[in-house]
């Protein structure tokens, strides 16, 4: 097979892995939360408890996937990791209360960080020269899969009901990840790589040196607040325009600009990274969607706070998109999926106290005082920005 087919074929094996995961962890608990409801008599907080367990599950493992694929290989990894998406999803469909939706939670969480730490390593090794790109396209796939297949979930649901919809979308994600994990390799492993590619490989920093430098620190500290800011967005959305007098219908306009470009976004993002340079991409998009909250409580416009809230969405999808092409830029990629999967424990433990629940918290307090909330989420894009201009490649990383 011609090289350039051959890592083809891996880029869009590693997109048709984390699909599922995707879909599963962004769509699926919005779809059933009125089923997990009624069935196990669960309040609201106890069902928004799954998007906890989910970045409990998810977190916990990203470190953990980078030393592993480094000893088992990729393919190996996600293989694992499309089998737990896959299995727990059919054993879903027996769960009996929220404490087993609960477990659900947490192993769905876990098996997109075994795919998603190979894929991401994998398509930046066999596209060296555009980087930013394909991880812009892998993530594209991984945030946009729930717009896909959110409708036919609730199309499943309403036609076969709730073991249905379980049992088959499981053994579809069983089915397409088994597939495309048997393509996922590392190019070194490949003769059919470019030549030029294996004789590529910098130098690069090992754990212990990411962990004492600069670099490391402040985007694991954008992580922190990028994460929070634009993670609030996900939940605050609906709720700021029912506030200003919309009715629920219009008030989603402002959730679905937000999630329209957190996912069509990451391509354009990771596309201009490889232009105008990785902190800059990120800095432009962190400072627009400070702004954007800054300003956003002063406007009175359906389609002005929607236009707002997806410059917030595209800043959200570029902090995914390109950051780990710039880890990659700074530490290189022969430890690429360990120094990743400890930056990504900033959003995982932090991002998610200072940002939704926080947020949630000042409202409570406040009555609704979204312009001191939407100040407050404004300031951290806008510290964002500045911390990531000082994150700049070690050295000319190229594999």
């Amino acid at each position: 097979m011609p090289a350039n087919k051959s890592r083809t074929t891996i880029l869009i094996a590693c997109a048709g892995a984390i699909f599922w995961p995707g879909a599963f962890i962004f769509g699926l608990p919005g779809v059933l939360r009125q089923h997990w409801q009624q069935s196990f008599d669960a309040g609201g907080g106890a069902v928004g408890g799954v998007v906890f367990f989910i970045l409990m599950g998810a977190t916990c493992f990203m470190y953990l996937c980078g030393r592993f694929q480094e000893r088992y290989g990729p393919g190996r990894l996600a293989s694992i990791g499309v089998v737990m998406c896959g299995s727990c999803s059919i054993w879903l469909s027996q769960a009996g209360n929220m404490t087993e939706v609960y477990v659900w939670a947490f192993l769905v969480g876990a098996s997109s960080a075994f795919v998603y730490i190979p894929g991401l390593t994998v398509v930046q090794r066999w596209y060296p020269e555009s980087r930013g790109l394909v991880a812009g396209f892998f993530n594209m796939a991984f945030g946009l899969s729930a717009a896909v297949m959110s409708p036919i979930f609730s199309l499943l649901l309403l036609k076969w009901g709730y073991q249905v919809l379980t049992l088959a979308t499981g053994c579809a994600a069983l089915t397409v990840g088994l597939i495309a994990s048997t393509m996922i390799r590392f190019p070194e492993a490949d003769p059919s790589a470019p030549a030029s590619t294996a004789s590529m490989a910098p130098t690069s920093r090992s754990v212990a040196e990411a962990l004492k430098s600069r670099e490391f620190w402040c985007l694991w500290l954008t992580w922190v607040f990028a994460g929070a800011a634009g993670a609030s967005m996900l939940v605050l959305a609906t709720g700021f325009g029912l506030a200003r007098g919309l009715n629920l219908a219009h008030a989603v306009v402002l959730l679905t600009a937000f999630n329209l470009t957190n996912g069509f976004g990451r391509l354009i993002s990771g596309y201009f990274s490889d232009r105008i340079g990785r902190s800059r991409t990120m800095a432009l998009s962190f400072a627009g969607a400070g702004v954007a909250y800054l300003v956003m409580p002063y406007l009175a416009s359906l389609w002005l706070w929607a236009a707002l809230a997806a410059v917030i969405g595209y800043a959200f999808g570029t902090l995914f998109a390109v950051s780990g092409p710039l880890a990659g830029d700074c530490f290189g990629m022969a430890h690429f999926g360990s120094i990743f999967g400890l930056i990504f424990t900033a959003y995982g433990f932090l991002s998610g106290p200072l940002g939704p629940w926080l947020s949630g918290y000042i409202l409570d307090v406040t009555r609704g005082n979204y312009t001191l909330v939407f100040s407050y989420l404004g300031l951290m894009y806008l510290g964002s920005a500045g911390l990531i201009l000082l994150v700049q490649p070690w050295r000319a990383c190229r594999i």
